[in-house]
């Protein structure tokens, strides 16, 4: 099974858009929030981020999906640190942050496959809100 780990700068913004992928994946996937630092500010933190991509880990591999900016840097530091076994199956999805989310959760119960996976939270930057 395919793992997410959402990572935002607020902990209030991961922990809703986990509540939402799981609400409409019926928890099909583990999906970790990894907002914030350890004590609840605002910001990231690198050991927070490492601990939920191993939490999240179950061997077929782990998609991050993050804000912006130090987001980024935080997750692939935290990649950096992990065993080679899980970092070589870990990922950082370029999408926007909820929408790529959702797209990673639903594809991730489709398919166990990493590349589908990622394909789907890619295509999530040109999804087409207002129909026209």
């Amino acid at each position: 099974m395919i793992g997410m780990v959402i990572v935002s700068h607020s902990n209030k913004i991961s922990t809703g858009i986990v509540e939402l992928c799981k609400e409409m994946t019926r928890e099909g996937i583990k999906i970790i929030s990894a907002g914030g630092t350890r004590d609840k500010r605002l910001g990231t933190d690198v050991t927070l981020i490492m601990e939920a991509i191993e939490e999240a880990n179950s061997g077929d591999g782990v998609v991050i999906l993050a804000d912006m900016g130090s987001s980024i840097m935080s997750s692939e530091m935290a990649i950096e640190m992990l065993p080679e076994e899980i970092r070589e199956k870990t990922i950082i999805v370029d999408a926007p942050i909820v929408e790529g989310s959702l797209a990673v959760a639903i594809q991730a119960c489709i398919s166990n496959d990493l590349e589908d996976t990622k394909r789907a939270g890619m295509e999530a930057k040109y999804m087409n809100k207002l129909g026209s």
